[in-house]
């Protein structure tokens, strides 16, 4: 794929797809929605973080930002594989079809990938074996201690790990020695976990590259705190003796929230990872990017500087922008990857100095309509004013859906809408996606709810809120293929189907009119 191609996508999690476990995975239905997208003439598939979510189930809450989220492994394909027996899925709960329910949905997928550990000791398949062992060796350097992490977590009640015994909190070696031999078979586990994750996605992603669609993931510029990189490397973060943080992440009051965004996360001792030549972040990345084609770097800003919040606020109001490093870390990141291929999430209060490293890399930033529709003809987020080198959105995941904005939008903001789209209220939802499929801008998305012009109880994130969050699922009884249809007309008309498309539709149009042509 060219890289100054006009291109077109859809952002939808698989935890949105639908599916039989209560929550959407990595299996059939997975392949079907890449076809679809394969269909609709799009060629992105962007994704939220991967990893295994904590606190609020949140992806942007990990217990690791190397690990995988081993709740979106099909039991489907676990059955094929013969870890799994169709007896293993007749007590399978019934789910509801529209939102994910955490709570059962969780505690069915931990049911399913115990039984399918417990197989897996009894029949040792030869090449399940062997592809675990291989897994084991290559990825060691992050699960040896994710996996002992999870399973001291679930030894501890599910405690965070700064609520350890000491000498646990502390790592102390005898004290972890300890532990990995009493929770032997536990920490095998996790491992074998995590083996079934990355092989599932490792297919799923190479027959999206095969179907000609590009994943575009996400990487959280903060981590949480209870994950196993804080707990294993507390030195590269802000906390003092007692391994308590000294500030946590956030952003002052913004479009979202009148006391700002309080994440809680820790931030980072920029000294410490400069002197380990910033390798955290290097393997970090090539870790996404195993995962991914693209990555979204999300809170790009916080690279340049970000709002420490003292620990123990209540809210995000109070505290103070700190300068980061960033133009060493991106020449060490780009000596490691030449092409650097990432998109900055450039929202938000936005500096000089955060457009320059933006820039400087030539890096594609993002435009949000729905941020544009005040009124004022000359918002940046308009999209007659948007440029070629960048990622268009009627609006991402921390937005509400195109529908549920107008119909939450003041009258006049309703009526610029309405004004500057030249259509009808109904029409809101597709007319915003013709909009910024027409611009100037190179890469287009939309969410998936935005396709199914979906009212605001599709919403996915709500920032500031701690629950009721990222459960939205896509009904299954949803036709996709006329939806399709709809879509490859969208991506035709504004010349973002993939190129040998594109031409043999321009041939057809051409032969048409060439037989439309008739002598006097």
């Amino acid at each position: 794929m060219n890289s100054f191609d006009r291109v077109a996508g859809v952002l939808m999690h698989p935890t949105s797809l639908p599916g039989p476990d209560g929550i959407g995975n990595i299996g059939p239905q997975a392949y079907h929605w890449i076809n679809f997208l394969k269909n609709s003439g799009s060629q992105l598939w962007q994704i939220l973080p991967l990893g295994p979510t904590g606190y609020g189930d949140s992806p942007y809450q990990c217990f690791s930002a190397f690990a995988g989220n081993t709740y979106l492994v099909s039991s489907e394909i676990l059955v094929d594989q013969g870890l799994l027996e169709e007896a293993d899925l007749v007590n399978r709960p019934s789910f509801p079809e529209e939102c994910i329910d955490y709570s059962s949905a969780l505690e069915w997928q931990l049911h399913l990938l115990h039984t399918a550990y417990r197989n897996f000791k009894k029949k040792s398949p030869q090449g399940i074996f062997d592809q675990f062992h291989a897994f084991r060796h290559a990825e060691g350097y992050w699960l040896e201690d994710y996996s002992l992490f999870m399973a001291l977590k679930q030894d501890q009640d599910g405690k965070p790990w700064y609520q350890w015994p000491e000498p646990l909190k502390r790592r102390k070696s005898k004290a972890i020695q300890e532990a990995s031999s009493r929770l032997a078979d536990q920490i095998e586990e996790q491992k074998f976990w995590q083996y079934l994750f990355f092989s599932q996605w490792e297919r799923l992603h190479a027959y999206a590259n095969r179907q000609g669609i590009r994943i575009v993931g996400d990487m959280p510029f903060v981590i949480a705190l209870d994950s196993a990189d804080v707990w294993a490397e507390p030195g590269l973060f802000l906390m003092d003796a007692d391994l308590t943080p000294t500030h946590v992440a956030g952003v002052p009051p913004d479009y979202f929230s009148v006391t700002g965004q309080l994440w809680g996360n820790p931030l980072y001792r920029w000294d410490a990872h400069q002197s380990q030549n910033f390798q955290w972040w290097v393997d970090r990345l090539g870790a996404t990017l195993k995962l991914v084609d693209l990555v979204r770097l999300d809170h790009f800003r916080g690279f340049v500087a970000a709002w420490h919040v003292p620990y123990g606020q209540e809210t995000a109001v109070h505290g103070e922008w700190r300068t980061g490093v960033s133009g060493i870390l991106f020449e060490t990141l780009k000596q490691h990857f030449p092409n650097l291929p990432v998109i900055a999430e450039d929202l938000g209060v936005i500096t000089e100095d955060v457009d320059a490293l933006r820039d400087g890399y030539n890096l594609p930033g993002m435009q949000i309509m729905q941020f544009g529709l005040s009124g004022d003809p000359e918002d940046k987020f308009l999209p007659h004013h948007y440029p070629e080198n960048c990622f268009a959105y009627t609006g991402t995941h921390d937005n509400n859906t195109s529908r549920g904005w107008f119909e939450s939008a003041s009258p006049r903001q309703q009526a610029f809408c309405c004004d500057y789209l030249n259509c009808s209220p109904r029409e809101v939802s597709w007319e915003m996606m013709r909009a910024i499929w027409q611009s100037a801008a190179r890469n287009v998305v939309a969410p998936m709810q935005d396709l199914l012009d979906l009212p605001e109880s599709a919403r996915m994130n709500l920032p500031g809120t701690e629950s009721g969050n990222w459960n939205w699922r896509m009904r299954k009884d949803v036709d996709l293929n006329e939806l399709a249809q709809r879509f490859w007309r969208l991506n035709f008309l504004y010349s973002r189907l993939p190129l040998e498309q594109r031409r043999e539709q321009t041939r057809r149009v051409n032969q048409k009119m060439e037989g439309s042509v008739r002598p006097h």
